[in-house]
């Protein structure tokens, strides 16, 4: 066990991705299960195995890659993170966010999120993708707890809108350009790995979720504490438990993934040049 605190461990990691990568962007994306394929499209790839920066977390999960990769997406520079490490894999929530605080020495100031998640609301079938607008935080933990390192940001942050309300407005502009469905929604985070029961399912409904999942929201609160601005694309990969009967498989989860990557990769290509361009709303 390493005797350097938070701040310490992610400038150290920071410092291995500088040594690889002089200038990386200031524009991040973490990808989710299944998603992994949205790296392939990336130009002038340099890729860094998670094992090879300290401290890093490796994904064990599959459809998580495990590799740091900066390149040029429809020409802008971007950081991806090919799969990230999930909280029912044994993490806690310090590690589950630990890529984020590198991103945050790296300099990233805007994050966008992908995840693959069931989807609560009978109209979101398997590939419908959404735009998460709020969040329910329901893994019984936050990863801000503990003593709080006013390097890495405040004790209390503001969480009013942990999901920039300007970015998603970018994001539903570009979806209607190129004729992607994008619908907003609230997603429910819950601890897993075991699927959601459908008496879980109808409590979520009633609480207001639209799609559920596994991860996301610990990143999503540290990236906010750290001050960056978040954008979250939800894959709906399956039916949640009790919509249609059917049981719900991981297999499925990979298989709507890669179908659903180059929808979500377009969309994700047009954010990114329009923020690399500075021609957000």
């Amino acid at each position: 066990m390493s005797n350097l605190d938070l701040f310490e461990r992610a400038g150290a990691a920071a410092d291995a991705v500088v040594a690889a990568i002089p200038e990386p962007p200031r524009i991040a994306v973490v990808l989710g299960s299944g998603l992994g394929a949205l790296a392939d499209r990336l130009a002038d790839a340099v890729v860094i195995p998670y094992g090879q920066i300290p401290y890093f977390p490796r994904p064990s999960v599959a459809g998580h890659g495990g590799h740091l990769i900066a390149g040029r997406l429809a020409g802008a520079g971007v950081l991806i993170l090919q799969g990230r490490v999930h909280y029912y894999e044994g993490h806690d929530l310090d590690a589950v966010t630990f890529p984020v605080r590198v991103l945050q020495c790296l300099g990233v100031r805007t994050l966008i999120l992908t995840a693959a998640t069931g989807g609560i609301r009978p109209d979101l079938r398997p590939g419908a993708l959404v735009c998460l607008a709020d969040h329910l935080n329901l893994i019984g933990l936050n990863p801000l707890r503990g003593p709080n390192d006013d390097r890495l940001g405040t004790r209390f942050p503001d969480m009013t809108e942990v999901y920039s309300a300007r970015l998603r407005a970018l994001a539903l502009e570009e979806a209607e350009r190129l004729g992607v469905s994008l619908t907003l929604g609230v997603y429910a985070c819950l601890p897993g790995p075991s699927y959601e029961t459908p008496a879980e399912i109808r409590m979520l409904r009633t609480l207001g979720a639209d799609v559920v999942g596994m991860s996301t929201v610990p990143e999503a609160i540290v990236a906010r504490h750290a001050g960056m601005d978040v954008l979250a694309l939800a894959l709906v990969s399956n039916a949640a438990a009790g919509v249609t009967g059917a049981p719900i498989t991981h297999d499925e989860v990979i298989a709507a993934g890669r179908h659903a990557t180059p929808l979500l990769a377009g969309l994700i290509e047009g954010v990114v040049k329009r923020l690399t361009e500075g021609l957000t709303p």
